[in-house]
C-alpha cells in the first residue's frame, strides 16, 4: 500500500508534467513560477492556485529533506493527499461543459407567439429560450425581458404576439456562446467576469466550436453553477 508521501509526491508529478506540457516543455522554469503564470489564463489552475503554492512547498519538504532513503521528514494528511489528488484529477482531466451540462434546449423561431412561449413556461419551468429568424441566432429571450414586455403592454391580448417583439426589451449581451470543450471553472470565471462588469449574463449557450451559427449542445445559467466546487 502507498503511503500518503508516495500518493502525493505521485499526485504532484502529475501535475508538474500537465503544466510543463501547457508551457509548451518550458524546461527549468520551475513548478511555483508555472503555476503562476498559468493561473493568469488557466480557470483551473488559477482556482488552485494557492494550494498549489503551499503544496510546493511540502514537495520540496518531502523530496529535498529525506533523512535517508526509506523514511521522509513529512507525511501528508490524508485529506492532503485527498485534497491533492482531486487538483491533479481537475488539471489533467477537466471537466467540460459537455457532457456536463449537455440538454435538449428550448429554442423558438421569431414569428412563433409569446403565447407558445409562456406554455413551455408554464409547462416545463424553463424562462430562457433562443430565438431563430429561420436559421439566424437573434437573441434571448428570458422572463426579465417578458415582464418588461407586459408592463408596457397590459392592455394588449397576447394571442397574436410574436417573440421578436419581445426581444428588443432584452438587455443587450445577456448571453456569450462557449465551445463544448470550455471547462466549468472557465465558466464559472465567465460569470464572475461579466458581473464585476455590471453586466450579468442570463445564460451561455453551447454549441461545437462557440460559433452561433452552429447547433445548439446545451445551455448554462448561474443557477446551473451554484455549488461547483
Amino acid at each position: 500500500m502507498l503511503k500518503n508521501s508516495e500518493r502525493f509526491i505521485t499526485a504532484f508529478n502529475r501535475i508538474d508534467k500537465a503544466l510543463d506540457s501547457e508551457l509548451n516543455q518550458s524546461r527549468g522554469i520551475g513548478f511555483s513560477k508555472a503555476v503562476r503564470i498559468l493561473a493568469k489564463y488557466n480557470a483551473v489552475v488559477n482556482r488552485y492556485k494557492e494550494d498549489l503554492l503551499e503544496y510546493a512547498e511540502l514537495r520540496n519538504a518531502i523530496v529535498h529533506n529525506r533523512m535517508d532513503t526509506i523514511h521522509v521528514i513529512a507525511e501528508p494528511h490524508d485529506s492532503v493527499v485527498a485534497h491533492m489528488e482531486k487538483i491533479e484529477q481537475a488539471i489533467t482531466e477537466p471537466k467540460r461543459v459537455i457532457p456536463m451540462f449537455s440538454k435538449e434546449v428550448y429554442s423558438f423561431a421569431s414569428k412563433d407567439t409569446l403565447s407558445d412561449l409562456l406554455d413551455v413556461i408554464y409547462r416545463e419551468g424553463y424562462s430562457k429560450f433562443p430565438v431563430y429568424n429561420h436559421d439566424v441566432f437573434i437573441g434571448l429571450v428570458t422572463e426579465s425581458g417578458i415582464t418588461k414586455w407586459l408592463a408596457e403592454h397590459k392592455q394588449t391580448s397576447i394571442s397574436e404576439v410574436t417573440i421578436e417583439e419581445i426581444i428588443p426589451y432584452q438587455k443587450e449581451s445577456n448571453y456569450q456562446f462557449v465551445a463544448k470543450t470550455t471547462t466549468v471553472y472557465q465558466v464559472v470565471d465567465l460569470f464572475k467576469e461579466h458581473i464585476s462588469k455590471g453586466n450579468r449574463l442570463d445564460a451561455l449557450l453551447i454549441s461545437e466550436t462557440g460559433e452561433k451559427q452552429e447547433p445548439l449542445l446545451g445551455i448554462i445559467t448561474a443557477w446551473d453553477i451554484m455549488g461547483i466546487e
